[in-house]
């Protein structure tokens, strides 16, 4: 099962699912006929994520010519277990005036590969193409990650959807303890963007903080080819793995 999550098998990993949440709204705007594109996304995670399969319902929550509101539930056995909302603004030409960081990571076509299930099980983590820019540290790696499988077999997904699809991987990258005897799973995840990403590959920039009382954040400068497209943090709730001994003084 390609969608297969870390710490249980029986639960599906959020990333390719916050993908398909991308990608129902993605189609809503499309037939609401506006050309607005996806700015802002913020997902909370409501609870398990079975393997069963998914209902998505996509709804306008303040329509506008130019600035959109949508909520995205995704029910699972009839249980809402993920609720979204997204931001969808007009394009303009603004390119007389942008700026900001233009620092683009150095290409993955000559970076080695991290087979990452090395560290993870789960099927996602395992259909992977992971290459890291530098050495993977605990709490802090930059890498580019891919997949050569489509997100819904045999229909064309946008690039925005796309690029969501893997975003989420980024509190597995810079892991600061083991998920063996630690669990870190997030409990939400917001990504905003400046502009579309473009390209199969998803640049993850990511830091991870431990705070001294059970929680924890991942924060992320997301890239692509062309460089930087925007940020995406992650709140983590922060345990020890039962059984395992770990405790707050390891």
């Amino acid at each position: 099962m390609h969608a297969g999550g870390a710490w249980d098998p029986e639960e599906q990993h959020f990333s390719p699912l916050g993908g398909l949440v991308a990608h129902a709204i993605d189609e809503h705007a499309v037939a609401d006929g506006k050309g607005l594109v996806v700015s802002r996304i913020s997902y909370d995670i409501l609870g398990r994520l079975g393997l069963g399969e998914c209902e998505i319902d996509v709804e306008t929550v303040r329509p506008g010519r130019t600035i959109t509101l949508v909520e995205a539930v995704v029910r699972i056995g009839g249980r809402p277990v993920v609720r979204a909302r997204a931001w969808l603004l007009a394009e303009w030409d603004t390119g007389a005036v942008a700026g900001g960081s233009d620092e683009r990571l150095a290409p993955p076509e000559g970076l080695d590969p991290w087979r990452m299930s090395e560290l993870w099980p789960g099927g996602y983590v395992a259909s992977l193409d992971v290459r890291p820019v530098g050495p993977p540290t605990p709490g802090r790696t930059t890498a580019w990650i891919s997949t050569p499988l489509e997100l819904v077999a045999g229909v064309p997904v946008g690039p925005t959807a796309s690029f969501l699809a893997l975003v989420d991987t980024a509190n597995g990258i810079a892991a600061r303890q083991s998920p063996e005897a630690w669990m870190f799973p997030n409990v939400d995840l917001t990504v905003h963007l400046h502009r579309r990403p473009t390209g199969s590959w998803t640049g993850l920039e990511t830091t991870v903080t431990f705070g001294p009382s059970g929680q924890g954040l991942t924060s992320t400068v997301l890239h692509d080819v062309n460089g930087p497209v925007g940020r995406a943090e992650q709140l983590l709730t922060v345990r020890p793995l039962p059984g395992t001994g770990a405790n707050s003084g390891s």
